[in-house]
């Protein structure tokens, strides 16, 4: 439990509010190795651990076999072997990372928490964070809520943020900007737009650290193109692509995804700003480790190096 606590404690501080606290209790109808996560009553996540075992985690390359019973990481579906931790020191020789069970689950849970954050934050929430920022920007928040915006609304942009792991701890960079930003356009989405704009720095920090470098996994120019003029002429803001077009896409981009992680470095792709939030909402379910940027997020004092260009073949078959 004091684990569990500790998780929740983490990423409140991290993603910027306080989470609900995690109730745990027996169900009879799972086996006695199983668990299973639900979110405000509905089953998000279930896995099965072995208090005896430890859980060895193939990261993408090991070398040599270690004994085990073959199974999936219940946190990112990667190989595993449950392993008798006698052999512990042999797996991470192979090249496997190796943890126990109260880490498979802690770890389960964090990412679930971080994956259904903006499920996570309401009204209440949302004006819970404003009072303590008007503690210190009383101004801020009077000419925010609701003189220019309601609840409603900077909460939805704050559900936006959440949505693709952007943490809004940094609320008075976020009240500032649609301070701003509010008198101009009432939308969500461009004003998450412009918030992420902001947040950028903070954005960046927290996909590669202090690294001068960012890697970046790019579009193809056609493909780009080809994009935003769909996006430009559908009604509901969706893009129509061609099914087979789309499941090619979405391989390519997860490849080059999981080659980042194979070599230890963060999965971007970036965009323009026009097509990002369709691009993120479209690849989200797809390629759960990918972070999309558009352009305008990249910060100044960041060099960039293209790693990958994906869509050129795709774009050449849609147009033969």
């Amino acid at each position: 439990m004091g684990r569990i606590k500790g998780v929740r404690r983490k990423l409140s501080q991290e993603l910027g509010f306080l989470l609900q606290p995690v109730h745990i209790r027996d169900n009879l109808e799972l086996s006695p190795n199983a668990y299973r996560i639900s979110l405000l009553g509905v089953t998000v996540a279930e896995a099965e651990v072995f208090p005896d075992r430890e859980l060895a985690i193939n990261p993408g390359e090991v070398f040599g076999t270690v004994p085990g019973t073959p199974t999936k990481d219940p946190t990112f579906n990667l190989d595993a072997l449950w392993i008798d931790p006698s052999d512990r020191d042999q797996a991470q020789g192979a090249g496997y990372t190796v943890v126990d069970c109260s880490t498979v689950i802690a770890t389960h849970l964090s990412q679930v928490f971080r994956e259904n954050a903006h499920r996570l934050i309401g009204h209440e929430e949302a004006q819970h964070l404003l009072d303590q920022l008007a503690r210190h920007s009383p101004k801020l928040v009077e000419n925010l809520v609701p003189k220019t915006l309601s609840l409603s609304i900077v909460l939805k942009v704050l559900q936006n943020l959440l949505a693709e792991q952007v943490s809004i701890r940094d609320l008075r960079t976020i009240a500032e900007t649609l301070a701003d930003d509010g008198v101009k356009s009432q939308d969500p989405g461009t004003l998450t737009a412009a918030v992420r704009v902001a947040l950028s720095r903070s954005i960046v920090q927290d996909l590669v650290g202090p690294e001068d470098e960012l890697p970046l996994i790019a579009l193809d120019p056609s493909l780009e193109q080809l994009l935003h003029k769909s996006l430009q002429g559908s009604s509901g803001g969706t893009v129509g692509l061609e099914p087979g077009l789309a499941e090619r896409l979405q391989r390519s981009v997860a490849d080059a995804a999981r080659r980042q992680e194979t070599a230890g470095q963060a999965a971007i792709l970036v965009v323009a700003p026009e097509i990002r939030s369709w691009i993120a909402g479209w690849l989200r379910g797809a390629v759960r480790s990918l972070t999309v940027l558009a352009f305008t997020e990249i910060p100044d004092n960041r060099r960039i190096r293209v790693v990958a260009t994906v869509g050129q073949e795709e774009t050449a078959k849609q147009s033969a």
